[in-house]
């Protein structure tokens, strides 16, 4: 019990050796309790895996030895439990501690510039990358890129908001659609482009494991070299059929897309929806290239307008979720194979699926409207 409270009041990797004078300390309890509530919320670490020296390994066992909780170091010393208990596991040689260097190349950033450049983001959440970075500068680091800054507060959380001018348009946009329904949205041609894994998935994975077990084989999730491969996919679909599932091969630019125009999607929706239909699609550069615009002024082809920043307002986002579905637990052995059962879980989706999908489009409206054009549930 003693223990448990002179350790959380230890900082450094010699604090713990007070334990041994807790007589005197234990006096004063009230500063114990301030401290402890001070390191338990100070001290938490946003980021990756924390390396410590021998020096700190064996204040660590020797905390342990004098009976400090695994949970009270693992905040003391800033790491998970999993690592106390991995460092308790390969107690042996050197004073029972062995140091092992971490494989692959060194962050480019130390813990004190991860902590400056998220205090940085939370003290102001509307600085730009360049902003924290110019912040963040010391004589004593390398100045981190714009890109590295991204990618500290990608993993605390922080993820880019919708700038101010897009969240005018969405918000525009909802209030001019709000009151759409079957009738209005009917002739309208949904696309979007879709990526598939052969191995494994790019969402998140949840599983069910005893606490302790995360690093236990039968709890961890497969890989292979190299991420096994992908399919990248263009699918349309209207209120009254499914449109054709195009695979795309090599990296989609502007050539290729005009030919998914003209070759697949034009003739499907001449023969579906005769001449009079608005076509979707979101604001990636390829498809609002002057090149596609061309193609569309040729065509006379009527676009729907559309907000940038708006995955939540497209209806075909959903269907990457319904095709997972389909294919839980089918296995695909090389990329041909695995557009194969794509298409034909593509052609399965009945128009039932659809149809729900647009009715959600007054809700999907409101909720942008609720939200002031910030990002919303769907």
């Amino acid at each position: 019990m003693y223990a448990w409270y002179i350790t959380a009041m230890a900082w450094n990797c010699y604090a713990i050796l007070l334990l041994e004078h807790r007589t005197a300390i234990l006096q004063n309890y009230d500063a114990a309790m301030e401290l402890l509530c001070y390191y338990r919320t100070a001290m938490v670490r946003p980021f990756g895996k924390k390396t410590f020296t021998v020096d700190v390994r064996k204040s660590i066992v020797r905390g342990h030895e004098l009976g400090a909780h695994p949970k009270i170091l693992a905040t003391q010393f800033g790491c998970s439990s999993s690592q106390i208990y991995r460092i308790f596991k390969n107690n042996r040689d050197d004073d029972g501690v062995v140091y092992r260097h971490s494989p692959g190349r060194p962050r480019t950033t130390s813990r004190a510039m991860d902590r400056n450049i998220l205090r940085a983001c939370r003290e102001h959440p509307r600085r730009t990358s360049t902003d924290i970075q110019v912040s963040v500068t010391s004589p004593n680091e390398p100045v981190p890129s714009r890109r590295t800054i991204r990618r500290r507060l990608q993993v605390a959380g922080l993820h880019g908001l919708v700038s101010l001018k897009n969240r005018k348009a969405r918000f525009e946009w909802a209030k001019q659609h709000l009151s759409w329904g079957p009738r209005e949205w009917a002739n309208h041609i949904w696309s979007d482009e879709l990526k598939f894994n052969l191995f494994g998935t790019d969402g998140i994975q949840c599983i069910r494991r005893p606490i302790g077990s995360r690093y236990a084989p039968q709890y961890q999730c497969p890989t292979v070299k190299h991420g096994g491969g992908s399919v990248m996919v263009w699918g349309c679909f209207s209120d009254t059929s499914m449109g054709s599932l195009k695979r795309i091969v090599g990296t989609m630019d502007r050539y290729v897309f005009e030919d998914i125009l003209e070759n697949t999607m034009r003739p499907w929706a001449r023969a579906n929806l005769g001449l009079s239909w608005v076509f979707q699609q979101d604001n990636d550069p390829k498809h609002t290239s002057g090149h596609a615009a061309n193609w569309f002024r040729r065509r006379r082809v009527d676009l729907l307008e559309w907000p940038s920043q708006s995955p939540d307002l497209n209806p075909i986002e959903h269907m990457r979720e319904e095709l997972e579905r389909r294919l839980k637990g089918v296995r695909a052995s090389n990329a041909n194979q695995k557009f194969a059962q794509l298409e034909a879980a593509w052609k399965s989706i009945p128009m039932t699926v659809v149809q729900t999908l647009l009715d959600s489009m007054p809700r999907r409206c409101q909720a942008v409207i609720d939200a002031k054009g910030y990002p919303t549930k769907y």
